[in-house]
C-alpha cells in the first residue's frame, strides 16, 4: 500500500482518498493522485460511476476521478478504490540524526536526495520542542540529545547490502562536513518503530500539551521553519509551545501552538495572520489535511476566484441539493463575493 500515516490504525482507504492524504512516504511513492488508478462512486443521486480501470493509461475524455480526490466527500462518497501497489520494499534502514541549525537540516536533506536517489523513502523533521513533548508527555527515551532539530531518513530497496552502503557513505559525508552532529542508525524492525515513533506520536503528545492550535501548511522548503520562528516572536508568552515538524520531502509544514485553554484572543493572534504569511510566500494553507469547515472561508489564500467559482459550479451540478458533507471546503456564494 502506497500510503502510509500516523491515522493508519483507524483510518478508512474511502476517506483517505477522499481527502488525498499525504502521509510519510509521499517523497518516494507520490500523492494519492498519482497511485489511485480508478475510482467508483455513488453520486448525490444515488446514481453510481463506475471508473473502476485498473489501466495505467487511458486518455478517453476527462479523468473524472480526479474530481473525487480531495473533493472531501462533497461531490460524492467513493465506495471502491483501484490502487497502484509498488513491490513491497525487502530492505529497509532509518537513520535518526541530530542538526544544530534549520540550514542543516536543509543541507543534509539535499545530500540525502544527491547520494540516496531511488531508495530514499522518508524524510521528516522535528524541532527540539517536539522532542522535549514526546519525552515528557509519553515517556520516549531520545537516543541523541541537545539538538535544536532532528532529522529522520528512511531508505528502502531491495538489496540491503548495496542499501546499507550507499547510507553509510551519506552519513560519513554528512558527518565529515559538519551537517550532522550525532546520529543513530536502525536496521531491525523494533529499533525502527522505536524511532519512528518519536516523529509519528508528535500530534499525541500535543494533545497532552493543553489546547492545541493546528495548522497544516506546504510552503517552499527554505522558508519551511521560518514561518514557526515569526508565530513565536509574534505570540510570545500567550502561548505556551510553538512547535514545528512535518514532511521535509514535500515542504509540508505542521505548526502547532500550545496553551493552557482555549483563548479568542490567541486565535486572532494567529488567524489569518499564519494564512496571509503563506499566501506571501506562495503556499498552500492545506497541505494534506484539507479544508473542512474551519478554512474554508480561508481559500483564497490558496486558489484565485476563477478557482473557486469553477468549483463551486461543480458543486451546484453533481450536488443541486447541497446533501453531500454540506458547510465543508467551499465558501458560501456571499463568503466568495466578499474577496
Amino acid at each position: 500500500m502506497p500510503l502510509d500515516l500516523g491515522a493508519k490504525g483507524s483510518c478508512h482507504i474511502g476517506g483517505n482518498v477522499a481527502t488525498n492524504a499525504g502521509g510519510l512516504r509521499l517523497l518516494r511513492y507520490g500523492s494519492l493522485r498519482g497511485t489511485v488508478l480508478g475510482l467508483e462512486v455513488v453520486l448525490a443521486d444515488g446514481s453510481v460511476l463506475d471508473c473502476l480501470t485498473s489501466l495505467r493509461k487511458d486518455n478517453t475524455g476527462y479523468d473524472l476521478k480526479q474530481l473525487f480526490i480531495g473533493s472531501e466527500g462533497t461531490l460524492g462518497v467513493i465506495t471502491a478504490v483501484s490502487i497502484l501497489c509498488p513491490q513491497k520494499p525487502k530492505a529497509v534502514n532509518l537513520a535518526f540524526l541530530g542538526c544544530q541549525s534549520f540550514a542543516k537540516v536543509l543541507e543534509t536533506f539535499t545530500t540525502s536526495r544527491a547520494m540516496l536517489g531511488e531508495i530514499l523513502s522518508a524524510c521528516e523533521f522535528m524541532d527540539e520542542k517536539c522532542m522535549e513533548l514526546v519525552e515528557r508527555h509519553l515517556k520516549l527515551s531520545n537516543p541523541l540529545t541537545g539538538s535544536p532539530f532532528y532529522v529522520l531518513i528512511e531508505t528502502s530497496g531491495s538489496d540491503s547490502t548495496h542499501d546499507a552502503d550507499k547510507l553509510n557513505n551519506f552519513l560519513e559525508q554528512a558527518m565529515t562536513s559538519g551537517l550532522v552532529a550525532d546520529g543513530t542508525v536502525a536496521t531491525d524492525a523494533k529499533k525502527i518503530k522505536t524511532l519512528w515513533s518519536l516523529r509519528e506520536r508528535i500530534t499525541e503528545a500535543l494533545t497532552h500539551d493543553g489546547c492545541v492550535y493546528k495548522y497544516d501548511i506546504s510552503l517552499p522548503v527554505g522558508k519551511l521553519y521560518d514561518l514557526v520562528m515569526d508565530m513565536r516572536a509574534r505570540l510570545g508568552q500567550s502561548a505556551k509551545n510553538v512547535v514545528g515538524y512535518g514532511h521535509l520531502g514535500d515542504g509540508n509544514l505542521h505548526l502547532n501552538i500550545t496553551a493552557e485553554s482555549y483563548s479568542h484572543f490567541l486565535l486572532d493572534a494567529i488567524e489569518p495572520y499564519v494564512y496571509e504569511w503563506t499566501a506571501r510566500h506562495k503556499g498552500s494553507i492545506s497541505a494534506e489535511h484539507g479544508l473542512g469547515f474551519k478554512k474554508k472561508q480561508y481559500i483564497h489564500y490558496s486558489k484565485p476566484n476563477e478557482a473557486i467559482f469553477l468549483m463551486q459550479r461543480f458543486k451546484a451540478m453533481l450536488d443541486p441539493k447541497g446533501i453531500l458533507n454540506p458547510y465543508k471546503t467551499l465558501p458560501t456564494s456571499s463568503e466568495s463575493n466578499m474577496h
